[in-house]
């Protein structure tokens, strides 16, 4: 995987001056095209989107040669316009390609990236592979920013808002795995940026028909298919978020599945003193 992922960085480092489709880059990586953002994000720390905008480095050294005009610099690298180009060369380099010329301003620079599996320390990643009829979640749900790092406030909010009997009204509607109340993530962007929106679900699993789901609570149905479920134990929630790095980061390029569309599930059970847990991730899956 990581070899056809490096073999799609080569595609776009030889067409900077071309406009570049994910859906091309994820045909070269010999996957889908939803997989291939998921997984460029977990390895490069960046959306696709913005990797792209590597365009933007090339451009300015073309900006600062004097030797095109910059209508011409913007068509070379793609844009449409003088407008959209100088809009997404200011968004880079915090200056406008005249101002940058005039003064010779310094410019920022997104160096060339290549990816390599590092494996560190030795411990295993528990998993196993679990196949699904179509299910329900239900309970109740909320608009939040993403958080990769420490607790997530607007969801911590969000669940301190709720009364002690939604909850124990939401506890009694599981009814099969993973039992109990569970966060469920889903909307999220491809690029997975930090500070975007998803929709979050605090709620359970449900078997039970449509027409049976509370009126007051919210409810997603989620088609039949198959779940790659990791299990993992530590300080929380740092091992959380280390865990649903590692999943993309390691597990994947390892084997033979890539993620598909859908909610991603977490059941955990927090210490008494809520300084540790036992988590159970649930990634929608397919083979490759």
């Amino acid at each position: 995987m990581l070899e056809q992922l490096n073999q799609a960085l080569e595609h776009i480092e030889g067409r900077l001056d071309q406009r570049i489709e994910g859906e091309e880059l994820a045909r070269l990586a010999m996957t889908s095209e939803y997989h291939f953002r998921r997984m460029f994000s977990a390895l490069a720390g960046m959306p696709l989107s913005e990797y792209v905008r590597r365009r933007l480095t090339v451009a300015g050294a073309d900006v600062l040669a004097g030797e095109r005009t910059l209508l011409e610099i913007a068509v070379r690298y793609g844009y449409t316009s003088g407008e959209a180009f100088a809009r997404a060369f200011r968004a880079m380099h915090g200056i406008g390609p005249g101002e940058a010329r005039r003064t010779g301003a310094a410019l920022r620079s997104q160096p060339r990236m290549s990816f390599r599996l590092v494996v560190e320390g030795s411990s295993s990643m528990r998993y196993r592979i679990v196949e699904k009829e179509e299910f329900r979640v239900v309970g109740r749900k909320a608009r939040v920013p993403l958080v990769y790092e420490g607790v997530n406030p607007a969801i911590a909010a969000f669940i301190k808002g709720m009364g002690k009997e939604t909850h124990q009204r939401i506890h009694r509607l599981s009814d099969q795995q993973p039992e109990g109340i569970v966060s469920v993530s889903d909307q999220l962007s491809e690029g997975r940026e930090e500070g975007s929106e998803f929709d979050y679900y605090h709620a359970a699993v449900t078997g039970a028909p449509a027409h049976e789901v509370p009126e007051d609570m919210d409810a997603l149905t989620v088609p039949a298919g198959t779940w790659a479920v990791f299990e993992d134990s530590g300080p929380f929630p740092q091992s959380l978020q280390h865990m649903w790095r590692d999943v993309f980061t390691q597990w994947f390029p390892s084997n033979p599945y890539r993620s598909r569309r859908g909610p991603e599930i977490l059941r955990t059970e927090l210490s008494q003193e809520g300084a540790r847990a036992d988590v159970e991730l649930w990634i929608p899956v397919e083979r490759d």
